[in-house]
């Protein structure tokens, strides 16, 4: 018997971050194990990848731990599995010639991002962190859009915050343009899972040995393509030929690491979640720093149980 489960991935496009998802897969090892895997990417007319778990477009999804603890507050039947990234992956990012040499230096500056509640808070306390006047900072509204090095040399603003230091800024980085960049979890001293893996109602209702099995499978996966990164980014260019293979492989090489903690891949760790939590809590964003727990689904991968091996 072979049981379909669908998997809707975090951003508008794959990128290397879900190497290990299409690794697995292509090797068969998820059909060895009676699972079907079908990789979505997010329709935004419908919403983020939480979005199309909750509305049952999806069983799985890759999502930024912030919303669905965001969510889970709402009550919104929503849980972990285990986690992709085990630090942030945001940057603020501005070009030498601005003149921005401390994140205080962005007082009187045109910053770009999206201005959510999060996003506005991370700036806020990055910039007040450094000395400076957070309400000085004058903010440019980017919506979903990262700003390239092209963009900041054409003015639109000075800096911009958001682009990941292993994907955006691979794509427009200019050997001609020298940039300056900020890595914001370093910044804030908080080492968050950037993404989970999880689902809702539907992935509670598949059999628990199918859910190990999955983890395992992507765990395997995940470290495979970590070590055979000739291989997957060959494959990775077939899932998205419209990116150089440079900058797929430049970006693999930069992420993979970001996908274990003491070389095991899964692990959602409290000393990830509780300080993130309290951070998030502070800040407004959420009432309840322990709630996180309780989105923990069962067979979740804690403590690093998973080898990647």
């Amino acid at each position: 018997m072979t049981i379909p489960i669908t998997l809707v991935l975090e951003y508008f496009h794959p990128w290397p971050n879900s190497a290990g998802f299409y690794v697995a897969r292509q090797a068969g090892w998820y059909a060895e194990q009676g699972i079907d895997l079908e990789i979505r990417t997010v329709d935004p007319g419908i919403g983020d990848s939480l979005e199309h778990v909750v509305r049952g477009h999806a069983d799985l999804a890759v999502f930024p731990t912030n919303r669905l603890l965001v969510r889970a507050e709402r009550g919104e039947q929503l849980h972990a599995l285990s986690a992709v990234n085990q630090r942030g992956l945001e940057t603020v990012r501005t070009l030498e010639q601005s003149g921005i040499r401390s994140l205080a230096d962005l007082e009187g500056r045109r910053l770009a991002l999206n201005p959510t509640p999060r996003g506005l808070a991370i700036v806020r306390d990055l910039v007040q962190r450094a000395g400076g006047d957070f309400d000085r900072v004058e903010l440019v509204d980017a919506g979903v859009r990262e700003l390239t090095a092209d963009d900041l040399l054409n003015g639109e603003a000075d800096a911009t915050f958001g682009s990941y230091w292993a994907w955006d800024i691979l794509l427009s980085e200019r050997p001609d343009v020298p940039e300056r960049t900020w890595r914001v979890d370093e910044e804030l001293g908080i080492g968050y899972h950037s993404y989970l893996l999880g689902g809702g109602r539907a992935a509670a209702a598949l059999p628990s040995d199918v859910v190990d099995a999955f983890l395992a499978v992507t765990a395997r996966g995940f470290a495979h393509a970590a070590s055979h990164p000739e291989a997957t980014t060959d494959l990775f260019s077939t899932v998205t030929p419209y990116f150089s293979r440079e900058v797929l492989s430049s970006s693999l090489e930069a992420i993979a690491p970001t996908w274990f903690h003491d070389g095991r891949w899964g692990g959602i760790r409290a000393g990830a979640m509780d300080p993130y939590a309290e951070w998030m809590t502070s800040h407004g964003l959420i009432t309840d720093a322990a709630g996180w727990r309780r989105t923990l689904a069962d067979g979740a991968l804690t403590d690093l149980e998973v080898s990647a091996a």
